[in-house]
């Protein structure tokens, strides 16, 4: 019998939103940001820090599964995806294993 187990792999993204004027302004643009990792990647997305900074946000992804390189490149292409941004700019990004 083969042993099961998940590996979680939690993502840190910290972005800037230089457009933004106001907290509606940067809710619109993290909002489409999330919505594109969720759907892509089918990973929980949340908004963990900065909530009060209307230029800057830092979002936690979470991605959950059985295979350490396939979470790796799926982290990969996550990043990818927030450098691609048009309307954001990516100031870092931290791994953490679970």
């Amino acid at each position: 019998m083969s042993e099961s187990y998940a590996l979680v792999l939690l993502i840190q993204i910290e972005v800037l939103i230089p457009h933004a004027r106001s907290l509606k302004d940067k809710r619109g643009a993290i909002k489409g940001l999330k919505d594109r990792i969720r759907s892509r990647f089918n990973a929980s997305v949340a908004e963990v820090g900065y909530l009060d900074k209307w230029q800057r946000a830092l979002l936690g992804v979470a991605l959950v599964g059985s295979e350490r390189r396939h979470l790796e490149s799926e982290a990969g292409r996550v990043q990818q995806l927030c450098e691609e941004a048009p309307d954001l700019q990516l100031i870092a990004t931290t791994r953490d294993w679970l």
